[in-house]
């Protein structure tokens, strides 16, 4: 225990004036920093604030213990204060120089570089964090460095105080105690703590009410007292006792202490691989600048000037690496068990004021939390790889004045026009115009599970050259995330950003189209690999337009797949051109559709009725009625919508809906299902 106190001073240091907080105030950015600090840094920024040792009475106030930064400070002249103060001052601390109205303070923290919005009322808004003082002053006792408290009230020379008074907030030696409380008087109520120099009220009050806090708000992260509970303010938040907020904050923190307590041979480890990887960043930087040197060195005079800044951009890549890697070392270190935080975090769960302990755990969990997180998500905070401060002498003499550290490829564009998922991933991507070249590519993909409680690892494909790949041997009916990365001789790029892709929901069936029969060859063609199927323009369209026109029957010639589906479920996808007239892709029962056609057994017509199947669209095209068949009708860039009821008895245009790049099918043997799909979104 002792050795945790003494390594818990970096703790207690206000990042100011890099002493023991004194009065400290708790700023919304979860940060403390002394109330004469506070009020300086203010008026540095031009804000005119109240002094806070106004109270003459307290130890605070008296010569011998003023803050020798308030000695140095000269005060303001009688006249200039009334000069400020006719100009339209307010007397709340903070108020802008040279204002009227009122504004609200803005407040630099020294500890995050952030400005923090203090309102219009400024540091009286602020809750001092009574447990700090309460640790600092269990610390400067433990490690034997408070000085010994003289009695205000003594004549030379002082006795040495025994007493103090928290009404009174002065400290006395028993004599004084007993003159300036005599027996029968008011004074004579109050009741004698230690000597302190620094007085705390009893409990935490409400910096604008000056009542005791006696509620929390989890809306605003703050202790509130029963005046601002009725506020507008606080209308509709969610406000619960200080008590709950005690019991759920201290087990919280109880938690996470223990769990970084408990990971203390992992704290070690790492920082022992930090350790590591500084001194690999040494002494790869210290080899890289040497490469540099030896390579400019080779050149003529007017290099020198480059040179130098060469070597500037290493040495500043390398100072802040180092840097980061350092201060990553400090913050582990803050997470051993004899550290300064740990130790601190344990003197705060001593704490028994539920409002104070709210107030000083609130901002201790954060960091105990952002502990926890970099300890569970650990990686250094810089590479140790020098490489992309390589250079490139080939080029001529002329582009040497532009010599420049290679760069990485910039982050690859991903084509969504060209990539697509079916049986496999055919993923496509590009180079933004102005990227350095890459060598190779890395893709990497993972499945995404939303009731899998951790993120699946990601798989990889390492250099492809190119700029596309295929990614195989995926599970059906599920959502990858594939992103892609350059590289080149600096090392690796950006990833690009992640694109999700839905694979189909059942297995892929693949099939030719079966050019023996089912079609008259006068009107229709099938490609060589039999994938494609077209119209055969001359006399046999005119002939069938000509019966359209007269009002005749009109022929469609029927393609067929040369594969039979008699079980589980398959998918499969075409596309249709959009300036198509009328073409139906659907499944269909095949003893049906040789009784319907009326053809034997081993032909198929090619003339059926045009209005017989089941016509569906994309938003709900699942067919629950049996077989024997489903088609889609589609014509003109548009995709008909058939429910059952006359075209004529709705509206043309709410029957119809655009024609998606490429038409999925989905049939379920066993269900006896067929559902239609946009094979780019999967959208049923």
């Amino acid at each position: 225990m002792q050795t945790s106190m003494k390594n818990m001073e970096r703790e207690l240091v206000c990042p100011v004036c890099k002493e023991m907080y004194k009065q400290p105030l708790a700023l919304p950015c979860m940060h403390n920093v002394c109330h004469v600090c506070a009020s300086e840094v203010l008026l540095q920024h031009g804000y005119l604030c109240c002094d806070p040792t106004s109270e003459p009475s307290s130890p605070a106030a008296t010569p011998a213990t003023r803050s020798p930064r308030l000695g140095r400070r000269g005060v303001p002249k009688p006249d200039r204060l009334d000069r400020l103060l006719k100009s339209g001052f307010g007397t709340y601390p903070g108020r802008k120089r040279g204002t009227v109205h009122p504004q609200t303070i803005s407040f630099p923290c020294p500890a995050c570089q952030r400005d923090i919005d203090l309102g219009e009322r400024g540091l009286g808004s602020l809750f001092r964090n009574l447990t700090l003082e309460r640790v600092v002053e269990r610390y400067r006792q433990t490690i034997n460095i408070s000085a010994a408290i003289m009695c205000q009230f003594c004549k030379p020379p002082q006795l040495e105080a025994t007493k103090g008074c928290t009404e009174c907030k002065s400290s006395f030696c028993n004599e004084c105690f007993k003159l300036y409380h005599p027996w029968g008087t008011q004074k004579a109520q109050h009741e004698p703590t230690p000597p302190t120099l620094t007085f705390r009220p009893k409990g935490l009050m409400c910096p604008e009410h000056k009542e005791e806090v006696t509620h929390y708000c989890k809306t605003c992260q703050r202790l509130v007292c029963q005046l601002c509970r009725v506020r507008r303010t606080h209308t509709s938040h969610k406000i619960t006792p200080v008590l709950s907020a005690y019991q759920a904050l201290r087990e919280k923190l109880t938690k996470s202490l223990a769990y970084i307590l408990s990971s203390q041979d992992t704290v070690q480890t790492q920082i022992a691989e930090l350790e590591e990887t500084v001194k690999h960043t040494e002494v790869n930087g210290s080899q890289a600048k040497e490469e540099v040197s030896q390579l400019i060195q080779g050149l003529c005079a007017m290099l020198e000037e480059k040179r130098a800044s060469l070597l500037q951009a290493i040495e500043e890549c390398q100072q802040e690496r180092l840097a980061s890697l350092h201060y990553q070392i400090q913050e582990h270190q803050a997470m051993l068990e004899n550290s300064g935080m740990v130790g601190y975090a344990q003197e705060v769960l001593k704490e028994t004021d539920h409002p104070c302990f709210v107030q000083a755990a609130k901002q201790l969990h954060n960091r105990i939390l952002r502990a926890t997180d970099s300890l569970q998500s650990f990686r250094p905070a810089a590479t140790a790889s020098f490489s992309h401060f390589q250079l490139d002498v080939s080029r001529e003499l002329k582009l040497l004045t532009d010599l420049a550290f290679i760069k990485v490829p910039e982050a690859p564009v991903i084509d969504t026009q060209r990539t697509y998922a079916y049986d496999q991933i055919f993923l496509c991507w590009r180079l933004p115009q102005h990227s350095p070249p890459a060598w190779h590519y890395t893709v990497e993909y993972r499945k995404t599970d939303t009731k899998a409680k951790g993120l699946k690892l990601w798989q990889r494909r390492e250099e492809v050259r190119g700029t596309s790949a295929l990614v195989e041997y995926l599970d059906t009916d599920s959502v990858y995330v594939l992103r892609v990365k350059g590289c080149n001789k600096a090392g690796f790029g950006e990833y690009s950003e992640d694109i999700y892709l839905h694979t189909p929901p059942a297995p892929v069936l693949n099939f030719f189209l079966d050019n023996r029969w089912g079609f008259n060859r006068d009107r229709l063609a099938i490609s060589k690999d039999q994938r494609a199927v077209r119209s055969v323009p001359g006399i046999p369209m005119l002939f069938a337009a000509e019966r359209l026109m007269t009002s005749c029957h009109l022929s469609i010639d029927l393609v067929i797949g040369d594969v039979a589906v008699t079980q589980g479920k398959s998918y499969w996808a075409c596309c249709v051109d959009p300036s198509s007239y009328l073409v139906k892709v659907g499944v269909g029962l095949e003893s049906k559709l040789q009784e319907w056609f009326q053809v034997p057994q081993d032909v198929v017509s090619p003339r059926y009725d045009p209005d017989s199947g089941h016509d569906s669209g994309a938003e709900d095209t699942t067919v629950d009625a049996p077989p024997p068949y489903a088609f889609l009708t589609i014509g003109m860039g548009k995709i008909l919508l058939s429910h059952g009821s006359a075209l004529t008895s709705r509206d043309p245009n709410g029957c119809t809906v655009p024609l998606p790049p490429r038409i999925g099918i989905c049939l379920d043997y066993e269900q006896g299902k067929v559902s239609f799909y946009d094979a780019v979104s999967f959208r049923e």
